[in-house]
């Protein structure tokens, strides 16, 4: 008989990773680890199953370590896809969502949506933005989505309760 595997118990795998991940400290440990593996003359083709990153990833963390030192290691700002709003019209769309109602240009509600506001801004600024897209730009504005609840001003609230107590009686079972 061999000896018993070791195990880690309370913890998945994915848990640790996440762990190792959600603090730059140790994502900079393991990669200057494998730095120095590479420097102690082990090949980052070698490497790349241990660190469960590519050989050329490796090479890259030792070309940036070279370079720069431990600092080549962080992870570098990713800038994204420029906006498609400037920052006066990005100020003009917060201002119209919070002062102004969608019925003085023409719509037929109370509150903004999101289809509404894209068709404003495709209107007034001439962009396109696509559906999802709307609701990261209000985020963007430090604005968030809030969905209403249906409030009828003509209902009639007796009426609504014995609607609803006849319903609870059909779904009762006998």
């Amino acid at each position: 008989m061999g000896r018993p595997v070791l195990k880690v118990v309370g913890y998945s795998a994915e848990d640790i990773a996440k762990m190792i991940n959600s603090d730059d400290r140790y994502t900079i440990g393991i990669r200057l680890y494998a730095v120095h593996q590479v420097a102690l003359g082990r090949s980052s083709r070698k490497l790349e199953e241990l660190y469960h990153t590519s050989f050329k990833q490796i090479t890259n963390w030792v070309h940036r370590f070279e370079k720069e030192g431990v600092e080549g290691l962080h992870d570098k700002e990713h800038p994204g896809r420029p906006p498609l709003l400037t920052e006066a019209q990005m100020d003009r769309l917060r201002e119209l969502i919070k002062t102004e109602l969608p019925s003085e240009y023409g719509y037929n509600s109370a509150t903004w949506t999101g289809p509404m506001l894209r068709d404003w801004i495709k209107a007034s600024f001439n962009v396109e933005y696509k559906r999802s897209s709307i609701y990261v730009l209000l985020k963007e504005l430090g604005l968030s989505y809030q969905k209403a609840k249906g409030v009828y001003p003509e209902a009639d609230p007796e009426k609504q309760e014995e609607f609803k107590e006849a319903l609870k009686k059909t779904l009762r079972k006998p």
